[in-house]
């Protein structure tokens, strides 16, 4: 027997300040009770230690979170240096200590220089990823450490903000699968020294700024139509995509799942409309075939 679901049909995306010291988790069940919505996912966790960006998927829009994960991000963080914790951050337990040198900007430059472009980077153990079934995390904190594969990952843009008082504050612009914790430890070492993250805040994730976020106190002063006017389109996500637009007959077609013949040049992922309505994702062949790939039902 299927499980029930409770709350309401909402479909959007609201893009979420998460504040300080809750888990991307708990951050989206604050806001799905307060939509009242059956169905939401988040799209790229964020420890309780960093604020910023969440973008918070609602019904059908859960479709598009895989894309949003995929996404380049853009962070601002602040590194003490000359302290290594256990989780890489300053909610961890302080495992060593080294002192900090001297260092000027032209040391600093040099040092980011290294990790700007495609690095390769250990996962750090609080992380999410399963190593013979079981989270990472789990077995970090059972007091366990087992060897994790280097993973190729890109660094865009290393900007240095600021450097004061052994803190070392940057603009971090990263492909999807960044740690930036690790990303801090190896610039401390790099440096000669160690280093852990203090505060992390997320920028940007693909298109989406932290500018357009609302944070749960500004949510709660909303009535229930403020709240939905918050919500993004759940098509937003993939406006770099061509635009495809059917007819009623065609439309039936492809929600039937069935392929058609096009007159479009091109191939490749595409939205399809009818009329101003989203209809999902499809894909263009070469011999001119729309296949339909993802549907979305905005209308349940």
């Amino acid at each position: 027997m299927s499980k029930r679901q409770s709350g309401r049909n909402i479909h959007g995306i609201l893009l979420l300040d998460k504040r300080l010291g809750v888990s991307s988790n708990k951050a989206l069940q604050e806001v799905r009770r307060l939509y009242n919505a059956n169905k939401a996912g988040h799209t790229g966790s964020l420890d309780p230690l960093a604020t910023g960006l969440l973008p918070i998927c609602f019904g059908e829009a859960t479709k598009v979170s895989g894309m949003l994960l995929d996404d380049n991000k853009r962070y601002q963080v602040l590194i003490q240096l000359g302290i290594k914790t256990d989780s890489g951050d300053l909610e961890g337990n302080i495992i060593e200590t080294k002192p900090v040198p001297e260092l000027t900007s032209t040391d600093l430059a040099t040092v980011l220089a290294r990790f700007t472009g495609d690095i390769d980077q250990v996962p750090p153990m609080y992380s999410a990823l399963k190593h013979a079934g079981k989270k990472l995390y789990e077995l970090a904190r059972a007091g366990q450490t087992v060897e994790r594969e280097a993973r190729r990952v890109s660094i865009f843009d290393l900007r240095l903000l600021d450097y004061r008082d052994n803190h070392l504050k940057l603009e971090v612009y990263c492909s999807k699968g960044t740690y930036i914790r690790s990303l801090a430890e190896d610039i401390g070492e790099s440096i000669g020294c160690c280093a852990t993250v203090k505060t992390l805040r997320r920028l940007e994730v693909g298109s989406f700024s932290l500018e357009q976020a609302f944070t749960l106190t500004q949510l709660q002063q909303c009535d229930d139509s403020q709240l939905l006017d918050k919500l993004i389109n759940v098509d937003m996500p993939l406006a770099n995509l061509p635009k495809v637009r059917l007819d009623e007959s065609q439309t039936s077609r492809i929600m039937q799942g069935q392929a058609l013949k096009l007159d479009e040049s091109g191939s490749g992922k595409v939205r399809m409309y009818c009329g101003e309505t989203f209809l999902g994702l499809g894909e263009i062949d070469l011999n001119g075939k729309l296949l339909p790939k993802k549907l979305f039902l905005l209308n349940n």
